[in-house]
């Protein structure tokens, strides 16, 4: 009589190549490992990176399922899963911390290096848990959260509680926590300071929001949506840019705004090379910081030096700089305690059957997070 876990047939969004709409496809997925999980999808939802992932970077991987923001609840788990269990509701996730490399014990960054970010589109020991007829199907990062059932790593996954609701979780796997994170994890912000966020996505949000529970004072986002401002409005911005409207650089236009001296902090969040230079000429002399959270199609662009030569600092950052398990649960709790209100963050819903939608969705200017749901 056989025991255990056994071979799950489901359907996931499976890309076979770039530029080809997702095809949704019955596969199996493995059951769990020793250290892993496999969770039954509850809830996902698209970011930006995941329109890369199917661009084909950072890596050209296919097949591949997408998807790297979501919630689930466990259905099984490996031998070895100590902290986690059936039934436990948890946010796959693409980082991990193991607390003890040393990264993680310098408690300055959240790059650990037991748990990376993985480019390989495998498990840790080199194998996919997903499949199709015996073809195997590549992972996005270390989860592929646009499938109805998946496997990862227990240590990549954190515990959520069941108050924050499912899209909330799902958001707080990327996008908005990038932002967030940067605003408290990334740099200093003084009570009184004066911040610049370029790019009112998701992740642009999180830097507002959080560079006003930081005590920032001028926050003044710049996008060229102008439906973006009343969003950002709520999220505690102050100021609101549109360079379309001007023929001015959005540097100048930031320093229009300070009184000729630019931001104590620019946070730019579209990954667009032009705007780099831009991000960083528009922070102060001497005392400014740019912090680069984007991440675009274009993967290269010159930094002019010069202007960093005026004692400007920069910082690149992914996920925020949050910490998976010593920073996210403390963020998770500020939406429990309503001190975050993500709502405001969701513009279309999908189902699973219905995922190349979303990436019409992801063009309408109206548009800011695609839940999927399952």
């Amino acid at each position: 009589m056989t025991t255990g876990p056994q071979v799950i047939t489901c359907k996931a969004a499976v890309l076979r190549k770039v530029g080809e709409p997702l095809q949704v496809e019955e596969i199996q997925v493995d059951p769990p490992k020793s250290s892993e999980i496999r969770l039954k999808m509850l809830c996902a939802s698209m970011c930006h990176t995941d329109i890369l992932c199917c661009n084909g970077l950072p890596v050209p991987l296919f097949p591949r399922i997408p998807g790297h923001e979501g919630v689930g609840v466990i259905e099984s788990v490996g031998e070895n899963v100590k902290d986690l269990k059936e039934g436990d509701i948890v946010m796959p996730l693409y980082l991990g911390e193991c607390g003890e490399c040393l990264n993680c014990s310098s408690g300055r960054t959240n790059l650990c290096h037991k748990y990376p970010l993985a480019f390989t589109g495998l498990m840790p020991d080199g194998t996919s848990r997903m499949s199709v007829g015996g073809e195997i199907i590549y992972h996005h990062f270390s989860c592929s959260t646009w499938c109805e059932y998946l496997v990862i790593d227990s240590n990549y996954a954190v515990k959520v509680d069941p108050r924050v609701s499912l899209p909330h979780a799902s958001f707080l796997c990327c996008g908005f926590t990038t932002g967030y994170g940067s605003a408290f994890k990334e740099t200093t912000l003084d009570k009184g300071s004066s911040v610049a966020v370029i790019g009112l996505g998701a992740v642009g949000l999180g830097a507002v929001k959080g560079a006003q529970m930081q005590g920032a004072t001028k926050i003044i986002g710049i996008d060229i949506n102008d439906l973006k401002e009343e969003k950002a409005k709520a999220f505690g911005m102050t100021d609101f840019i549109n360079p379309k409207s001007s023929d001015k650089s959005v540097s100048e236009l930031i320093k229009e705004a300070t009184g000729g001296l630019g931001v104590d902090v620019v946070f730019e969040c579209t990954g667009v090379p032009a705007l780099l230079n831009e991000a960083i000429e528009g922070s102060k002399v001497g005392l400014g910081t740019v912090v680069f959270i984007g991440a675009g199609l274009q993967t290269s662009g010159e930094i002019k030096y010069i202007p960093l030569l005026c004692g400007r600092a920069v910082k690149g950052s992914i996920f925020g700089g949050v910490r998976t398990r010593s920073d996210l649960p403390k963020i998770i709790e500020k939406c429990v305690n309503k001190e975050i209100d993500l709502d405001q963050l969701i513009s279309h819903e999908v189902s699973l059957d219905e995922i190349n939608k979303a990436f019409e969705y992801m063009k309408q200017p109206s548009s800011v997070k695609v839940v999927i749901k399952f």
